[in-house]
Formats: structure tokens, sequence, C-alpha cells
């Protein structure tokens, strides 16, 4: 018996790496800093300067790596006001804007999760020892 299920798990598989639909997007968004600046840019248009703040433990290469990778994905736009420093804005496109409620569940679903995965660690790092 063949299920929904099944026949995309087997498609995901006969993909490969390189044409597989959800790895190829996931990758692009599935690190802390990826969320963590997607979030931020939810509440607005924001400098550079100011992710930085909002997010003090990213570092600065990581911050630019992010921004670039999040903008060729097209989920962010970048804007540069020929100033000296230069001043560059970024904000969310309407694609990056159709992320942010799953976004915000998955953050709402770590939130109310985060005692069980933190006594379930707990445990399993005590049998480890």
């Amino acid at each position: 018996m063949t299920t929904a299920k099944t026949t995309q798990d087997d498609a995901l598989r006969a993909a490969g790496p390189e044409q597989c639909p959800v790895r190829g997007v996931i990758d692009g968004i599935g690190d802390k800093w990826s969320v963590l600046v997607l979030l931020h840019l939810d509440h607005g248009d924001r400098r550079f300067s100011a992710l930085r703040r909002a997010i003090p433990d990213v570092s600065q290469r990581m911050l630019t790596a992010t921004l670039r990778k999040l903008e060729r994905d097209g989920l962010l736009w970048r804007t540069v006001k020929p100033t000296i420093p230069p001043e560059v804005t970024y904000g969310l496109t309407a694609l990056g804007r159709s992320l942010i409620g799953h976004l915000l569940s998955l953050a709402r679903w770590a939130k109310e999760n985060r005692p069980a995965i933190d006594s379930t660690r707990a445990a399993f790092d005590r049998r480890a020892a």
C-alpha cells in the first residue's frame, strides 16, 4: 500500500541532494543567524548597524554573509545610500514576508517545548557521562 507520505519520501530520496527542493531551501534559511535576521526584519527595515546591535553575538563577518545569502535567495532587499560611510538598509521582500508566519510558529513551538527539551538533554547527558 502506497501512502502520500511514502511517495513524497521516495521522491525526495530519488532527487539527490542538489535537486531536493526541501534541502535547497532549508540550507538557505535553516541556520540560527538567518532565522534571527528574518525575525528582526519582521519589525521593520533595519540598517546593518541596528541588526548588529539587535543580534550582539553575531560577528560582523557572519552577519554580512548571512545578509548576502538571504538577499541572493530573494528573502530580503538591500539599499545603499552613497554617503560616507555608506548607509545600508535591509528589509523583507514579499517572499521573505511569506516565510515569517512559519518562523514565528517555529519560534512559538521552541519556546513552549524548551523546558521538555532541556530536561531530555540533561537526562541524556547524565546517561552518556
